[in-house]
C-alpha cells in the first residue's frame, strides 16, 4: 500500500507543488519510494528502501512534461519495489491484489517479481497483445483483480499514462496546464487544484512518446520489515500448553485467578451478579436521525475507523447497506497489523467501493518501542504491564482528527463488539473493575490518572520502561482516554452485535481467516497471540474466556460451548507469535523461555 502521486503537463515544465505532493503521500508509508520522469531523450525510473523527500533531491526532476511517484508502506514483497517496469509497462499501483497468484495462471507471461503488483503489468500486455485498446487496459486490469486497485500506468512507448480505481482512493485535478493526481483529495487542495474528481472511470492523458525506459535501485536497508510466517518445530515445541484445573464459575467461565473474581455459595462470580447487557441495541431509527444532518448528496459523508478485524469490516458492511451511508475508511497501521488484515482491508474497501485512507506510522521506530518495552517487561514480567506492549496503537484515536479536518468530513462511526470488554488487563495492575462502565474502553480523567499511577510503580521495578517510547505512550493513551471525542458513533449501540451472523456475512466478501487459529477474532493484530500465550501460561485463561463469558450472559452460546471454544482458541499459535518477534528483532527462544519461567497462579 502507498501514496500515490503525479503531474502531467502538456509543456515541459518545472512541476508545481511537487514536494506537498510527496510529501503527503509519506502520510500513507515511508518505508520505500519511487519516482517516474520523462526526459528528453526517455523516462528516468528511480526506485529505493528510503523515503520520498531523499529521492526526489537524488531524482533531480527539473523541468518535464510527467512526473509520478509513490511513498510506500511494504506489504507484499521486499526485495522487489515499485514502480513496476515490465516489457515497456510502468505501473504504480497502491493497494493489494488478493488472487494474483490465481491471475498469473491465465497469464501468457510469467511471474518474475514478489510484489503483486507485477501482475498489472502482466494484464496489460496480454491485453495489448491481443489487439486490445490502451485506453481499455483499466478495464482488464480490473475485471481479473480482486482487492484494492488504485493505479497510474504508463505506457511510453504509445505516448498514454492511465489513471483507474476500484475505491476510488485516487483523485484528479488541474492547475495551469497541468492535470495534477494524488491518493486523497486533501494533497490536491492543498497546493490550489481546481476541479478535483474522484476517479472510477480510467482518466487517460497524454505523455511523451518514448521506447527507453532506464531503471536505478537505490538500496541501503538491511533490516526485514516483512517477516515470512516462517516454521521451526525447535521453536514450536518449546511453547507449552497447560491444562489447569482450575476452579471457574458456574454460570459463565472465568477462572478463579481472574483478578477481584470471587464466588458466591452457589458458585456464581461477581462479574456474572452485576453484568449488565450490553448488546441491546437501541431503536436504529434513533441513528438514522442521527446521521441525517450528516448526509451529503454527493461524496463521502462518514468515516469509519477500520482495523480490517471482523468487527469493524461487519460495521462497514452494515454503514454502507443498511445506513446507506458513503464511507471513507481510515486505518492506522503502527506496524503490528499482518498482511492478513491488510487483505482483508482490501478485500472490503474494493468489494463495497470505499476510499481507504492509510495513516502509516514509522513502522521502525514503532516496532523499536515494543522491543524496549518488551525487553523491559522481560526482566520484571507483570501481567499488569503486559497492555504496555499495545500503547503504541492508541494513536488510532488521534488520527481520526487528523482525517476529519483533512476530508472536512466530521462524524465516525466505529465498529467495535460491545463484547470485548477485558477489565482483566487492568486488574492484573491492581485497578478493580468498573460494573458500571458502558464503554469498551476505560474513559475519565480520574480513573486514568489511577491506572497510569499504577502503572508507574509497576514500571519501577524495571527501569527499562523509562526509555525513549515513553512519550509515544503517553500521548497515545491521551488521545484514547482524555480527549474528548465529538461526532462519535458506534454502530453496535443500535445493531445487534451476534457472531453467526457476522462471519456469515463476512464469508460473503471471501474474508480471509487465519490458518493457525479456529477464532476469527483479532486475527489480523500481530500483538495478540504473543499476550494471549503470556496470559494463559501464567493465569491460565486469556481474553478468549471473557470474551465468551460475556456471550454467556448475553444468551449467545452455553457455557458448555464456551468451554470447549476456548479449549481450542487458546492453543499457542506458534506461527503468529514468530512472525510478532521476528519483526521486533527479538529472539524467540529467548523471549519464550522467560515466559515459561514465570510463576504460575495456579498450582500445576
Amino acid at each position: 500500500m502507498c501514496g500515490i502521486f503525479g503531474i502531467v503537463s502538456n509543456t515541459a515544465e518545472t512541476p508545481g507543488g511537487l514536494p506537498t505532493l510527496a510529501h503527503h503521500a509519506e502520510q500513507r508509508g515511508r518505508d520505500s519510494s519511487g519516482l517516474v520522469v520523462a526526459r528528453v531523450d526517455g523516462y528516468d525510473v528511480h526506485r529505493a528502501d528510503f523515503e520520498i523527500k531523499k529521492l526526489l533531491k537524488k531524482g533531480r526532476v527539473g523541468e518535464t512534461r510527467l512526473v509520478m511517484g509513490h511513498s510506500r508502506l511494504i506489504t507484499n514483497g521486499l526485495s522487489d519495489n515499485q514502480p513496476v517496469v515490465r516489457d515497456g509497462i510502468i505501473v504504480i499501483h497502491n493497494g493489494i491484489i488478493v488472487n494474483y497468484d490465481k491471475v498469473w495462471q491465465g497469464l501468457t507471461r510469467a511471474r518474475e517479481l514478489e510484489v503483486d503488483s507485477e501482475v498489472i503489468a502482466a494484464i496489460a500486455l496480454d491485453h495489448l497483445d491481443a489487439g486490445g485498446a490502451v485506453e481499455e487496459i483499466g478495464r482488464a486490469v480490473l475485471e481479473q483483480c480482486k482487492g484494492t486497485i488504485s493505479c497510474a500506468l504508463a505506457v511510453p512507448h504509445l505516448g498514454k499514462l492511465l489513471l483507474f480505481s476500484n475505491n476510488g482512493s485516487l483523485y484528479t485535478g488541474t492547475m495551469s496546464s497541468s492535470t495534477h493526481f494524488a491518493s486523497e483529495s486533501y494533497a490536491l487542495n492543498q497546493i490550489g487544484c481546481s476541479d478535483v474528481q474522484q476517479v472510477f472511470e480510467t482518466v487517460v492523458l497524454d505523455i511523451p512518446t518514448h521506447d527507453t525506459i532506464t531503471v536505478t535501485d537505490n538500496k541501503s536497508r538491511v533490516r526485514n520489515l516483512v517477516p515470512e510466517l516462517a516454521f521451526n518445530s525447535d521453536e514450536e515445541a518449546l511453547l507449552v500448553y497447560p491444562q489447569p484445573e482450575l476452579r471457574r464459575c458456574k454460570r459463565c467461565i472465568l477462572p478463579e485467578t481472574m483478578p477481584f473474581i470471587r464466588f458466591d455459595d452457589h458458585g456464581v462470580c461477581n462479574y456474572c451478579h452485576n453484568y449488565k447487557p450490553r448488546n441491546k441495541p437501541k431503536p436504529k431509527e434513533e441513528l438514522f436521525k442521527l446521521v441525517e444532518p450528516y448526509r451529503r448528496e454527493h461524496g463521502p459523508d462518514c468515516i469509519v475507523p477500520f482495523s480490517g478485524g471482523r468487527d469493524s469490516c461487519y460495521g462497514l458492511h452494515l454503514i454502507v447497506n443498511e445506513l446507506k451511508m458513503k464511507p471513507i475508511t481510515y486505518t492506522y497501521d503502527w506496524g503490528m497489523v499482518t498482511d492478513l488484515g491488510r487483505r482483508n482491508i482490501s478485500r472490503m474497501c474494493a468489494e463495497l467501493g470505499v476510499e481507504n485512507i492509510i495513516v502509516a506510522d514509522d513502522i521502525t521506530k514503532k516496532r523499536d518501542n515494543i522491543a524496549m518495552n518488551l525487553k523491559a517487561w522481560l526482566k520484571s514480567p507483570h501481567l499488569g504491564m503486559v497492555s504496555i506492549l499495545t500503547a503504541g496503537d492508541k494513536h488510532f484515536f488521534r488520527h481520526v482528527e487528523t482525517i476529519k479536518k483533512q476530508t472536512g468530513i466530521q462524524i465516525n462511526l466505529w465498529g467495535t463488539s460491545p463484547l470485548e470488554v477485558t477489565h482483566f488487563k487492568a486488574g492484573f495492575l491492581g485497578v478493580p473493575p468498573d460494573f458500571e462502565e458502558d464503554k469498551v474502553y476505560t474513559s475519565g480523567a480520574l480513573k486514568q490518572l489511577r491506572y497510569q499511577k499504577l502503572r508507574f510503580k509497576a514500571m519501577l521495578q524495571s527501569p527499562g520502561y523509562f526509555n525513549s517510547s515513553l512519550w509515544d505512550t503517553l500521548s497515545g493513551e491521551y488521545y484514547r482516554s482524555f480527549l474528548k471525542k465529538s461526532d462519535y458513533f458506534h454502530i453496535f449501540d443500535y445493531w445487534t452485535w451476534e457472531e453467526r451472523l457476522v462471519d456469515q456475512t463476512l464469508a460473503m466478501y471471501d474474508w480471509e481467516k487465519a490458518p493457525d487459529t479456529s477464532t476469527t477474532w483479532r486475527i489480523g493484530d500481530g500483538t495478540a497471540a504473543l499476550y494471549n500465550y503470556i496470559y494463559y501460561t501464567v493465569a491460565g485463561f486469556t481474553e478468549h474466556d471473557t470474551f465468551r463469558s460475556n456471550q454467556i450472559r448475553e444468551g449467545q452460546i452455553t457455557r458448555e460451548q464456551a468451554l470447549v471454544r476456548v479449549k481450542d482458541e487458546n492453543q499457542p499459535r506458534y506461527p503468529n507469535i514468530k512472525w510478532y518477534l521476528d519483526a521486533i528483532g527479538m529472539d524467540f527462544a529467548e523471549v519464550v523461555n522467560v515466559i515459561n519461567a514465570i510463576p504460575r497462579l495456579y498450582a500445576e
